[in-house]
């Protein structure tokens, strides 16, 4: 009994052995911004969109598009793209106000909004497309624009100085 299993698992070897399935490594982009920037009302900021892919990054194949989508119920729309050079809007609230400001050697795709104002809250997402990788999750960052820095002391600790509100 033992000689014939041996023999058959000799057979099963030699026809073909162990069939492991191939698994093939398919590749997409990686985009990473943060979730959420809070900037001052009037200052400038940048939207930082770091990507990687597994292909080598040729400065004439990669592009990139952001996209910004208001707070409240409106469509979303393309502000900015980079194919070879930028292409910054050329109207709409964001002319004059959206410069590159990526690397792409760096493999950095971002952006700086000058001067912002509550206009600009809302969500931006940054797209990245380097052939052969052209599939991933695209970065979004929710930009929140704010009147005063959001370091506020507390009221009990103005009032030890007497300037209690």
């Amino acid at each position: 009994m033992f000689n014939i299993m041996c023999q058959m698992v000799l057979l099963f070897v030699l026809l073909g052995g162990i069939s492991v399935p191939r698994v093939q490594q398919v590749s997409g982009m990686n985009i990473y911004t943060a979730s959420e920037v809070e900037a001052v009302n009037g200052t400038d900021v940048k939207l930082k969109c770091i990507f990687n892919s597994s292909a080598p990054v040729s400065l004439q194949s990669v592009s990139v598009a952001w996209y910004f989508r208001p707070p409240h119920p409106g469509h979303e729309e393309a502000i900015f793209y980079y194919s070879g050079r930028p292409f910054p809007p050329s109207e709409g609230h964001f002319r004059e106000h959206l410069v590159w400001s990526g690397d792409l050697e760096k493999k950095e795709a971002s952006i700086t909004l000058l001067q912002v104002s509550p206009a600009f809250n809302g969500t931006y997402s940054c797209r990245v497309l380097n052939p052969p990788d052209v599939h991933g999750i695209n970065g979004e960052v929710n930009l929140r624009v704010v009147n005063k820095p959001g370091f506020n002391l507390p009221d009990w600790f103005l009032g030890l100085f007497g300037a209690g509100v």
